[in-house]
């Protein structure tokens, strides 16, 4: 018998204990992707047709640089979260769920560091 009221048990504490914590993560990621897109959108349309080194150039302008690192960064992060979100929905196999959430999450986590690093040797 405990001596917590019904509401202090359920408090912060869903079946995941962190449901909510995921579901505003990525809904502010979504927000951050909308402006990043936009400016990238834009900035390739007005670089369209420039030689390599025009581009390289592009890449190295420090506030080009930072701006690429957030868009990779908020994409692959919101990518993995959303994808989690399918998996756990439609694998019922709770090892497999486990095994492909987690290949997920380390194949977002490579892809956006050599992202990062690619758009960091550029900038260096």
């Amino acid at each position: 018998m405990s001596l917590r009221t019904p509401l202090a048990r359920v408090r912060h504490l869903g079946s995941a204990k962190d449901g909510t914590r995921h579901w505003w993560v990525q809904r502010v990621t979504a927000l951050a992707l909308i402006p990043l897109s936009l400016w990238f959108v834009i900035s390739i349309i007005g670089v369209l047709g420039a030689d390599h080194q025009a581009m390289v150039e592009w890449v190295g302008n420090p506030l080009t640089a930072t701006l690429l690192v957030l868009l990779i960064a908020a994409t692959f992060y919101h990518a993995a979260l959303g994808l989690q979100v399918v998996i756990e929905d439609y694998v019922s196999d709770k090892v497999a769920r486990i095994a492909v959430i987690l290949f997920v999450q380390g194949l977002s986590f490579l892809l956006a560091v050599i992202g990062i690093i690619s758009v960091l040797s550029i900038l260096f």
